[in-house]
């Protein structure tokens, strides 16, 4: 039994982070979409911009992008390149002066040739520690220093191609050095193979057999070998174009001397040969200024670069600028290693938002390519929209709660769940199923008896006595967009959608945008209506398309919403086009107070909407709403939405006092007619 249980667990490793933290809000995510969709972005930039800016819970792209470039300016302002040289520079200071003390008490003239040798040595520590080559020292303090130089520098050219060399090797034995030449030869025979296509799974496995020690990341092929050896590669190389002309010289001279033979040389730079031509793309000339205090050696330095070209890396991974960018592009190891767990989390959280969004739905390609916003998504902004005008609504005295719309009216055959505050009745038939079915889910029998639960409560929706025809006229003119009022006047509209499509599913919402010309549209076009610099505002063929929607329900109450911020200075001819002209012609108005007039006489309830104080748009609008026997509100553009769904709800059930609601809705703002 243990053993099956074993089986069946699975271990992953821990991705840092809040284990209880909440999974992404997609609410949140959509709201910041749509409302930059409605202000004239794509969804794919909309979405792109929500990943670059965050959440209110996670760090967004930008700010970890800024992060990597501080990491990367932090990094080259503390170090540089001068440890190594640096510490052969020390221990030939250490021992030459060692072997100065002992031949001041040598006395014989051997001692004295040597005192000359010593004092006449190069200025620079490579052609000194050259010229030491067959020095026969007298000091064992000096000898043990000049082998120490030799062995420093054959571990940090190691360490440059394999990590961990320098440590690895610290007092290593001949045998050990014999052992890291042998797998030099057996690399670079394996490399030369696999370049010539003849090398074999077998001999790759024999390989790691023998030398498996040096490469803890375990590769499980030559190609991830051969990776992991080109990326360490090319960052030395890297190094050694970041150094000076002379340091890079006497690095040179230096590495010659490694383990006192230039055989190791011989073979690194063979394997390097090897690597480049099988790796090109690596970065092999790269250089870096380093102007810090803090020396590196060869091996540390190395690192270095390979850290500097992973945030290099991770800079074009958070730009996601590329063609088909996606956010699992970002190597979440290596941000975690640069910039910490929490960074990772971030990025880690974007990526299931990004993901979340794609696969839930919300975002749907279109047959050119592009995203769009789906259906769903459409919906989920409208209830999100509608959630905050019902906020606004209740805040303000004598409103009613939207949910409670047409309450009173008779039941539509449709159910709901029951929501807090719900007066209609329960749907016996669909309560008890819904317990019988939740009982049963959770492994009861009902036949014992149910224990009802708020859950299974599913109320009979209404609908009121008398079905609407709404027309929701909104002006889309250039001006609407210049002063700010363009995305306003589309969550709007999006929420009155949303109210009348699963409210008042018996109503008949017209939206028609009104600009040079009127044209009906729906509402993913309309929330995705680019503004365009276009003269004109034909209130005339506006009101026209409404007149035709309100005949085509004669038995419906008409419901006319304007909202403008202009004068109307365009109307339609008797052959199709459009005359313009400003100020507004007297026969632009005459045509809109005649189809005002003919709304009038189809009983249309009339509300105009003024946005803007301009003088001359409030007498118009002030004169409109009188003729009509209608009325004029004058909202905050954050009032918008809650003054138009209000509206509709006033004049969509009978009986209702609009004036004082709408006194109490706005506080006695604003500009009343009617």
């Amino acid at each position: 039994m243990a053993e099956r249980a074993s089986r069946r667990s699975r271990f992953t490793r821990y991705g840092g982070g809040d284990p209880l933290a909440p999974p992404v809000d997609l609410r949140e995510a959509l709201d910041a979409i749509g409302e930059d969709v409605m202000a004239g972005y794509s969804p794919e930039r909309a979405m792109r911009e929500l990943l670059r800016q965050g959440t209110r819970d996670h760090t967004g792209l930008d700010e970890l992008a800024r992060r990597v470039a501080e990491r990367r300016r932090e990094m080259l302002r503390r170090h540089n390149l001068d440890g190594t040289l640096e510490e052969v520079r020390r221990l030939l200071d250490e021992a030459v002066l060692a072997e100065r003390k002992q031949l001041a008490r040598d006395l014989d003239d051997d001692a004295r040739f040597a005192e000359m040798r010593i004092e006449n040595l190069p200025p620079t520590p490579a052609a000194a520690v050259s010229e030491l080559s067959d020095y026969a020292w007298r000091s064992s303090d000096g000898r043990e220093k000049y082998e120490q130089i030799k062995d420093l520098l054959g571990r940090e050219l190691l360490d440059q191609r394999f990590a961990g060399m320098k440590q690895a090797l610290e007092n290593a034995t001949d045998e050990d050095r014999a052992e890291v030449e042998e797998m030099l030869r057996d690399l670079g025979d394996l490399l030369e193979a696999h370049a010539r296509g003849d090398d074999t799974d077998e001999q790759f496995r024999d390989f790691m057999d023998r030398h498996g020690e040096f490469f803890p990341e375990r590769p499980e092929s030559v190609e991830e070998l051969v990776d992991a050896l080109a990326a360490r590669a090319a960052a030395a190389q890297r190094m050694l174009a970041s150094m000076s002309p002379e340091q890079r010289e006497e690095l040179m001279q230096l590495s010659q001397q490694a383990f006192g033979s230039p055989a190791l040389m011989d073979q690194l730079s063979r394997i390097d040969g090897l690597l480049q031509g099988m790796r090109p793309g690596e970065d092999w000339g790269g250089s870096e200024r380093f102007d810090g205090e803090q020396g590196l050696g060869l091996g540390d330095g190395t690192g270095v670069l390979q850290d500097l070209a992973q945030l290099d890396a991770l800079a074009e991974q958070l730009s996601q600028s590329h063609p088909g960018a996606r956010m699992d592009d970002v190597d979440l190891d290596a941000l975690s290693r640069l910039l910490g767990a929490d960074a990772a989390v971030d990025a880690r959280a974007l990526a299931e938002l990004e993901k979340a969004l794609r696969d839930t739905g919300m975002l749907t390609r279109s047959a050119d390519g592009s995203l769009r916003l789906s259906p769903k998504a459409m919906r989920e902004l409208g209830k999100s929209l509608l959630r905050d005008v019902a906020g606004r609504l209740s805040t303000r005295g004598g409103q009613r709660d939207t949910r409670q719309a047409g309450a009173a009216g008779e039941q539509s055959g449709a159910t709901r769940p029951w929501e807090f505050g719900d007066t209609e009745p329960w749907d016996t038939t669909r309560t008890m199923t819904n317990a019988i079915t939740r009982v049963v889910g959770e492994g009861g029998d009902p036949r014992g008896g149910l224990r009802l639960d708020i859950r299974d409560v599913e109320v009979t929706e209404t609908e009121a006595r008398t079905r609407a025809a709404v027309a929701l006229l909104v002006d889309t003119s250039f001006s609407m967009a210049m002063d700010g009022r363009w995305v306003p006047m589309k969550r709007t509209a999006l929420a009155l959608h949303q109210l009348v499509s699963t409210r008042f599913r018996g109503d008949d919402l017209q939206l028609v945008s009104f600009a040079r010309y009127a044209q009906t549209m729906d509402i993913e076009t309309l929330t995705a209506l680019d503004a365009e610099w276009d003269k004109g505002t034909n209130l005339h063929h506006a009101l026209l398309l409404a007149n035709r929607h309100f005949r085509k329900h004669p038995d419906a109450q008409p419901v006319l919403l304007v909202v403008t911020d202009g004068e109307p200075t365009s109307h339609l001819e008797p052959g199709g086009g459009v005359f313009f002209d400003y100020p507004p012609h007297p026969r632009t108005l005459a045509l809109a107070v005649r189809e005002l007039d003919a709304a009038a006489r189809l009983g249309a309830q009339v509300t105009f909407f003024r946005l803007g104080d301009d003088p001359g748009l409030a007498r118009f609008v002030d004169s409109m709403a009188r003729r009509a026997d209608g009325r004029v509100v004058a909202p905050e553009l954050g009032d918008l939405g809650a003054a138009v769904v209000g509206s509709y709800l006033d004049g969509r059930t009978p009986g209702q006092a609009a004036f004082g609601s709408y006194r109490d809705l706005f506080g006695g703002r604003g500009f009343w007619a009617g």
